[in-house]
């Protein structure tokens, strides 16, 4: 059941805890109320990565975690002078220096307002101590409160909240930085691997980078997601660093790359042997840089020490999935839930319209059968008539179940009662079984579109069983179900999921399964 969220806000608003504590009662704690649906999918940029490990692998190269926090100092060894412009698009890292927290005799008194009796401002003061110290992990002071003070959980909160210095924490800067290339990492890693393996080095790793990008855009992200391999060996040339990035780019379904010399070389690799590799977008024709490699600098090595020549390569997995996925905006692809306008195709808006209620039992489940199997058995007799579509027990209840159409010169069942929903275009449409050939749009939709599998009668006999079980709880004696004219799909028992229903408002699309059912059942109880 959905929340009121307007009235949560506003509770939360004029009173956090209680607000928070009431919530309880919002969350059901027993029942076999849910399970797993079959809509389990990976993400394509985790499939991608996936792919580029099994290619590594295949190739030779050995995978490894390369550490992400990196220590200030370490972009200085690898950088040099240049250091300070890189250190612009890095984020550092920060902390909140714990306070020392005063207890004072008008604190008390505040404190007994909200713990009737309190007497323990020494033992209070020593867990203050303790947290500041550090021996009182942050997220289990609300507990250690409760514990050594004998407390409610909303009790320890109230006493929190009482205290500025929580209030005022500012965060306080590091030396420590997340990378912004997995370069940051590799010099460290390899100081140690050449000390326990010989030559030739053969490493991956796959990861995140974190860069202050002074713009967010079409290409560039916060957070992107890198393939990086490095190679220590005694000999290998530039060309050879060429040629073994082809082969990988080719293996990733790019025939045509450019690798092109960057005028400007970054300071951890070796002059005029970084290189930026490029492929093109096949919808627009655009070049994109999709990698970058070289060989890092004799000067950064040493500084590690380092005396072997070592070829780096990275490659951006966001841009190799963009341009294959034929995409002009990366967050498109990353993020779709924030970027992405909603288009499911009709199998998925299919799937997202739903019978509403249901019968819960195996004798309703029967009744829901009876009924449209009688409806259908005897859907043009001349009215008035009726027909016996069940009699049994459900729930120790006696229960007789009858189709009925009391008005003259009509039929049992309506003429759309057996309908079919189809999905057609991102419409979603009410179609007879047969007929209407002359209507190009029913017909396009029952050639063309997907059947959603449910008939009007489906729906209507879900309801049916649903109000007769629902009536047996209440104990009441008689049940009208009836749908006339159907207009909407409430009429008929039936949801749509919001985003099918967004996408077919925003586009303007249509839901019309419009039709007469004239379909009435009646159920007697005892």
């Amino acid at each position: 059941m959905a929340f009121d969220i307007n009235r949560i806000k506003e509770e939360a608003e004029e009173d956090y805890e209680e607000a928070w504590l009431d919530s309880k009662e919002l969350i059901e704690s027993k029942g076999k109320l849910f399970s797993l649906e079959g809509k389990g999918s990976t993400h394509p940029l985790f499939d991608l990565l996936q792919e580029i490990r099994q290619i590594l692998v295949k190739l030779g190269f050995r995978e490894i975690v390369v550490p992400t926090l990196i220590e200030e100092d370490e972009i200085y060894k690898q950088y040099g002078p240049q250091a300070p412009v890189i250190l612009d698009r890095i984020f550092f890292l920060a902390n909140l220096e714990r306070p020392d927290i005063g207890i004072s005799d008008e604190k008390i008194d505040q404190i007994k307002d909200i713990i009737q009796g309190f007497d323990s401002p020494d033992e209070l003061k020593t867990i203050f101590k303790k947290y500041k110290l550090g021996e009182i992990n942050s997220d289990d002071l609300p507990e250690v409160l409760m514990t050594e003070l004998g407390i409610e959980e909303y009790q320890a909160t109230a006493l929190l909240s009482l205290f500025e210095e929580f209030r005022e924490l500012k965060p306080v800067p590091t030396s420590l930085t997340l990378r912004s290339h997995t370069t940051a990492g590799w010099f460290s890693v390899l100081q140690q691997i050449q000390q326990r393996e010989d030559l030739p080095i053969q490493l991956f790793a796959v990861g995140p980078k974190y860069r202050r990008e002074q713009k967010l855009d079409k290409t560039h992200l916060y957070e992107s997601w890198t393939a990086s391999l490095v190679i220590m060996t005694e000999e290998m040339s530039l060309e050879d660093g060429k040629r073994l990035t082809e082969k990988i780019m080719d293996k990733l379904e790019f025939k045509k790359v450019n690798c092109k010399i960057k005028r400007a070389t970054s300071k951890y690799y070796a002059p005029k042997t970084e290189f930026e590799v490029y492929v093109k977008h096949p919808e627009t024709g655009e070049m994109i840089e999709v990698g970058d490699a070289g060989f890092y600098s004799p000067v950064a090595l040493a500084r590690y020490d380092v005396s072997n020549p070592v070829f780096n390569l990275g490659i951006g997995l966001e841009r190799v999935l963009m341009i294959r996925e034929g995409v002009e905006d990366i967050r498109e692809l990353i993020y779709p839930y924030q970027y992405q306008e909603i288009e499911p195709t009709d199998e998925e808006i299919a799937r997202m319209l739903e019978i509403k209620k249901e019968p819960k039992t195996k004798a309703g489940e029967k009744i829901a059968k009876k009924v449209k199997k009688t409806a259908e058995s005897h859907k043009d007799e001349p009215s008035p008539c009726e027909f016996e579509a069940f009699e049994g027990e459900v729930n120790d209840a006696k229960v007789r179940v009858r189709v009925i159409e009391t008005e003259e010169d009509k039929k049992l069942v309506g003429p759309a009662g057996f309908n079919e929903i189809y999905v057609y275009d991102g419409n979603i449409v009410g179609v007879p079984p047969e007929g209407w050939e002359e209507y190009k749009f029913l017909k396009k939709a029952r050639d063309n579109g997907i059947n959603t599998g449910i008939t009007y009668m489906d729906a209507f006999a879900a309801l049916a069983a649903s109000r007769i079980e629902e009536a047996i709880q209440k104990g009441e004696k008689k049940v009208k179900v009836r749908v006339p004219i159907v207009k909407s799909l409430g009429d008929l028992n039936l949801k749509l999921g919001k985003s099918a229903r967004r996408y077919i408002t925003n586009n303007k699309k249509r839901i019309d399964i419009r039709g007469p059912v004239f379909t009435t059942v009646l159920a007697e109880v005892g």
